[in-house]
């Protein structure tokens, strides 16, 4: 039987954890880093993404465990990067972004959440935040933090001090949550 204190966030990325871990706390839920190097695959999906990463990060730890990939999809430019976000982050970043961009600045953010607890067994969350991508740089955080505003909003994610209760990521641990914990009241009894 898994315990809540047993679930792992497997990354590279600690700012990734960090706001996993703050997230999953709201509701209860313990998360540890098991900092790795998953293989970032070139797919034509996130889910795709999170699937391999979550069995390969499983099969590195043998736990149960939790992978996240995300995408910003700009409709502008047919929803690139989507999939290859983390590629054109590091390739680009957020000036190359912005300067592809003219006036149409609609974009989606969506995150992916796989957990695994058992070989090529996958469950996927999803959430998505409508939005635009600002003219400059805003703000200081990380990714493409500084260049997205969500809908409804004036800043960026870098400049909203709420960012963890309506970002993408959290509305797909949010799901990942309220499933993870009615899955342990399921086995509890």
């Amino acid at each position: 039987m898994q315990t809540l204190s047993s679930l792992y966030f497997a990354s590279s990325n600690k700012n990734k954890f960090e706001e996993a871990r703050s997230i999953l706390s709201e509701f209860g839920i313990s998360l540890k880093f098991f900092k790795c190097g998953l293989e970032e695959i070139q797919a034509k999906s996130l889910e795709e993404i999170a699937v391999h990463k979550a069995s390969q990060a499983y099969l590195l730890c043998s736990k149960a465990v939790i992978v996240e990939d995300d995408g910003l999809f700009i409709k502008a430019l047919m929803g690139f990067p989507g999939p290859y976000s983390s590629f054109v982050f590091d390739t680009i970043g957020n000036k190359g972004i912005l300067k592809l961009l003219s006036k149409q600045r609609s974009a989606i953010f969506r995150s992916i959440i796989a957990y695994c607890e058992k070989k090529q067994d996958v469950m996927m969350f999803d959430g998505d935040v409508q939005g635009k991508i600002s003219t400059k740089l805003q703000g200081k955080r990380w990714g493409f933090d500084p260049i997205f505003i969500p809908q409804g909003e004036t800043l960026t994610y870098s400049q909203l001090k709420n960012k963890n209760l309506i970002s993408h990521r959290y509305l797909a641990l949010k799901k990942f949550a309220n499933w993870y914990l009615h899955k342990q009241i399921s086995i509890d009894r």
